[in-house]
């Protein structure tokens, strides 16, 4: 097996930990609320603070990673967080589960720029779609297990108990990321020229490039992958966040109920995430950069709005799970290639660009989770907030019509497309 593959696949695991970590929350939030007798609006300020911990420490930890290289950056951040996952299940209030929580999304913010800027140091061009399409594939397999695993260890020992074992599995992952990776692929023994050569020349070097942000900032790219991850992580975050609790309030289900059918849009969804990452570099091949982003970008976006609005108008169990695992499978269709595109056209500054993207995204996951209690306590009902949630899924869709891959983010930089793509 190829080096870069096997790389692949610790960030694949870290994939899964990272989200199995947040989705245990969500998973346990029902009890823990009536446990620590919180409100809806003190529940989403609760998964509000994670959102705006991660959102600021974004850019800050994807410049360390383009900076001092992921192996150093993703140890620190897996560790940082998994204490803060066990710490999580020691709060007895609710302004520790604030601190807490927001120590923690401090703690693992950079993950995925962390992951982009491994990939851009260890994949060509044609291939990063699809590893970033199977690192966010996993982030679905990782909260579709979740609930499987946290269901058991809640009913049979509480809610904290889930947290210590969560914590526990990341600094595994953290000491085998440190001892086993290297930054760059000539650094690697074992490491063949053959494959070197096949990665090519990416941002491997060991000199940081800092992005000059007044540059970027002239670009209409840059603010139009900010916008359209914002408003993107409106209706993505709510799977992350509030499904579980909408499920069991808002739609009846009951604990078995959870452990049978809540698994399905993030099974679904890890489909569709691989299959929206070999299908933009197959389409890159065949039709070029521009549309070959675009297709699948918009596409995923406009059947994910579809399916989050036609959630408000059934009550059925099975109809609901149906309507939310289309939804997820839309958004993720979508989701590789947003961060391909922050690849195409940051190349070099591709860990400070995803931690800009992430950043923006991570303000749209805040004002959801927030919004999303206090619309649930003004009209007393589970369905209000997800008209909101589908009408900017839209706007992130048709943002896409304006997204161009092809133009670099700053002049020194250029998009590498395939060589087989057609001008």
């Amino acid at each position: 097996m190829k080096h870069r593959y096997r790389v692949l696949i610790f960030l694949f695991f870290l994939s899964i930990i990272t989200f199995a970590d947040r989705v245990c929350l969500s998973v346990a939030g029902n009890d823990m609320q009536k446990s620590l007798n919180l409100s809806p609006q003190q529940w989403g300020w609760v998964l509000g603070t994670f959102a705006i911990a991660y959102g600021l420490f974004e850019i800050p930890t994807g410049i360390l990673a383009d900076k001092n290289g992921p192996r150093r950056v993703l140890t620190r951040i897996v560790v940082w967080w998994s204490i803060f996952t066990s710490l999580t299940g020691a709060v007895t209030s609710y302004g520790q589960l604030l601190i807490t929580r927001f120590l923690f999304g401090a703690g693992e913010a950079g993950a995925f720029p962390g992951c982009s800027a491994t990939v851009s140091r260890w994949f060509p061009a044609d291939e990063r779609a699809r590893a970033m399409g199977i690192v966010k594939m996993a982030r679905c397999i990782g909260t579709a297990a979740t609930p499987l695993l946290v269901i058991p260890l809640l009913v049979t020992w509480g809610w904290r108990s889930c947290f210590l074992v969560f914590g526990i599995v990341g600094i595994v992952w953290a000491v085998a990321w440190y001892w086993w990776f290297r930054d760059n692929p000539s650094e690697m023994n074992g490491v063949s020229a053959e494959e070197i050569a096949e990665i090519g020349s990416v941002s491997g070097g060991k000199t940081h490039h800092a992005l000059p942000w007044k540059k970027a900032m002239k670009r209409p790219n840059f603010w139009l992958i900010l916008v359209m991850y914002h408003t993107y992580c409106w209706g993505a975050y709510f799977y992350f966040s509030w499904l579980f609790v909408f499920l069991e309030n808002g739609r009846d289900f009951s604990k078995s109920d959870l452990f049978t059918l809540s698994w399905l849009p993030f099974a679904v969804g890890a489909f569709a995430n691989l299959l929206g990452g070999f299908t933009s570099d197959t389409l890159v091949k065949r039709i070029g950069l521009k549309w070959g982003r675009r297709l699948v970008g918009l596409c995923g976006m406009g059947i994910s709005a579809l399916f989050l609005g036609a959630t408000m108008f059934t009550d059925d169990k099975v109809w609901t799970i149906v309507f939310l695992a289309l939804g997820f499978a839309g958004s993720d269709f979508m989701l590789p290639v947003a961060w391909a595109v922050c690849l195409d056209i940051g190349n070099k500054y591709a860990g400070a660009l995803t931690g800009a993207m992430n950043m923006a995204g991570q303000a749209g996951s805040f004002l959801t989770s927030v919004v999303f209690g206090y619309l649930v306590q003004a009209y007393g009902t589970y369905n209000a907030p997800l008209l909101p949630m589908a009408i900017l899924t839209g706007v992130s869709a048709l943002l896409w019509l304006k997204i161009d891959p092809t133009k670099p983010l700053v002049s020194e930089v250029t998009a590498e497309a395939p060589r087989s793509a057609p001008a």
